[in-house]
């Protein structure tokens, strides 16, 4: 596994910079558009599988994969239901509150070892937050673990009952793979010796600390960057390991000049930074396409609860930031960072034998400007 992802290290450091000329071959993508800036813009081969597990000391674990040709279906999620039973019964506001996504509950997962990608969510975040891109990854071919995070997931956040720390998060994630790996449907067909890790703000740091451990082939942050919060890694204390920052410029939360560049600075080589205009942090969650584009906080306002937004700005900026003001609709970022990431991450678990359009030539090819750095 170690000469492998040496081999594949020295193969994004001599790749990731190419041009769209250069976008290489894709063992499961098949033609690739004339605009391959766009080639994981649409979901891939492979129907989309979901099933929810539990961890035995309690957390639920969502798992997203290649399913079996002809499954259909959808499934739906609704906020609201990873809050308390106390603030669920009053967040009745009639405004959007659900993210539907096309899976087959319990579906049979497709033939073959598939590589695992596993997910972390961020700070009052849920394990499905950011089913835009899970779903659409199992849809590319591999098998995605997530875990609602006791220590900062919205229920217990809301709750005001957080359960472990940032030790206990990245537990969290390989329990969580251990788990699927022994489930009898997907033992034979996850491949655990291909495995990345991909996190959303707090969910970055979780990641980059996981990436300490030698399973984990790489890892993205998104709208991240710190292994510790308020503290920026050294070069002595990066992973030596491929990484992916990907992040918002309209960002308040997270802001990329004091957050994210500076540990895509200290990152080991093979690295890649990109930073989108008029993104925000929930721009890499699903939140802002409820409560009327204004997200969580949308949901608690038609509920009735201004007045106690209002008494806790902390939170109501960070679940309103990349909802509202000058920020790109999901409908327009969405697409961009499914591709992304999905690029990126078939390159490093070798489904990709190039990755495929991740380089500065693309920065212009987008309806927002990306600025895009290698190292």
């Amino acid at each position: 596994m170690r000469i492998r992802l040496v081999l594949l290290s020295l193969l994004a450091l001599s790749v990731v910079g190419c041009s769209s000329s250069d976008s290489g071959d894709s063992t499961e993508a098949g033609t690739t558009p004339e605009n391959s800036a766009e080639a994981y813009f649409d979901r891939g081969p492979y129907p989309v599988g979901i099933t929810t597990l539990t961890l035995e000391r309690g957390p639920k674990v969502e798992v997203w994969y290649p399913a079996v040709e002809g499954t259909v279906g959808t499934d739906t999620y609704d906020v609201r239901d990873y809050t308390p039973d106390a603030i669920k019964k009053i967040l009745t506001g009639d405004v959007p509150a659900t993210f539907t996504i096309d899976a087959g509950r319990d579906a049979d997962i497709a033939e073959g070892k598939h590589p695992v990608v596993l997910f972390s969510h961020g700070y009052s975040g849920i394990r499905v937050q950011s089913s835009f891109i899970t779903s659409h990854l199992a849809s590319w071919g591999m098998v995605i673990i997530s875990p609602d995070h006791w220590s900062r997931d919205l229920n217990h956040v809301f709750g005001n009952n957080p359960v472990g720390d940032r030790e206990s998060a990245v537990a969290d994630l390989f329990d969580s793979l251990d788990l699927v790996a022994a489930d009898s449907r997907f033992a034979e067909s996850v491949d655990v010796e291909r495995l990345i890790a991909v996190g959303h703000s707090a969910g970055g740091g979780t990641v980059a600390r996981a990436a300490r451990d030698e399973r984990i082939d790489g890892f993205v942050s998104m709208a991240s960057g710190a292994l510790e919060s308020n503290d920026q890694p050294t070069a002595e204390e990066a992973p030596q390991k491929p990484t992916f920052y990907i992040a918002g410029r309209a960002d308040q939360v997270t802001p990329v000049e004091t957050v994210t560049r500076p540990a895509f600075d200290a990152a080991a080589s093979p690295s890649l930074l990109w930073v989108m205009d008029k993104v925000g942090h929930n721009g890499f969650d699903d939140f802002c396409t409820f409560g009327n584009g204004k997200g969580i906080i949308g949901v608690a306002e038609a509920s009735g609860l201004g007045a106690l937004l209002s008494a806790q700005p902390q939170f109501k900026s960070l679940g309103e930031d990349g909802c509202v003001g000058d920020v790109a609709p999901s409908t327009v970022a969405f697409p961009i960072i499914r591709h992304a990431i999905t690029a990126w991450s078939r390159h490093i678990l070798g489904l990709d034998k190039n990755a495929v359009d991740l380089g500065t030539a693309v920065a212009t090819s987008y309806a927002l400007p990306i600025e895009i750095v290698t190292k």
